[in-house]
């Protein structure tokens, strides 16, 4: 296969603890998704993650698969652009981009375990406002 980039040949490697196919001469990186998954999944622990493609367009890039033409989103609906092929074949990041990915993912888990952490907090709060011993002294305060 071809970087979608700059043309020269994409090699088997593995960076971020997952396989991928790795440009040689630009550093690209071309991910099937379940390779963008595993990528996701290094920084992101809670399961379902929402949609992954926002505002597609069109790319000047191709398909080192199938050669059509590649579309740019946003990913996650983030200020990141990657480029998929609409055929399924993968997803191509440029240099850096994995990592980002992985910041991203870092940043939404710790956001909802924040999240969590404060309707758990909320609700514990609920439950002993309407607890009988609260009711009874609110109720003998405002007598």
């Amino acid at each position: 296969m071809k970087c979608p980039n700059c043309g020269s040949g994409l090699a088997p490697a593995k960076r971020d603890g997952v396989e991928m196919e790795v440009c040689s001469s630009c550093n690209g990186m071309w991910l099937n998704q379940q390779e963008l998954t595993q990528l996701e999944d290094e920084a992101y622990d809670l399961g379902k993650k929402g949609s992954l493609v926002f505002d597609p367009e069109p790319s000047s890039r191709r398909c080192p698969q199938c050669e059509q033409g590649l579309k740019r989103f946003h990913y996650r609906d983030y200020d990141l652009e990657l480029e998929f092929c609409e055929a399924g074949h993968g997803f191509f990041l440029d240099p850096g981009e994995d990592k980002r990915v992985l910041e991203l993912m870092r940043r939404e888990e710790a956001n909802l375990k924040r999240a969590f952490g404060a309707e758990e907090s909320w609700s514990s709060q609920l439950r002993h406002w309407r607890s009988p011993g609260f009711l009874d002294r609110l109720k003998g305060l405002l007598g």
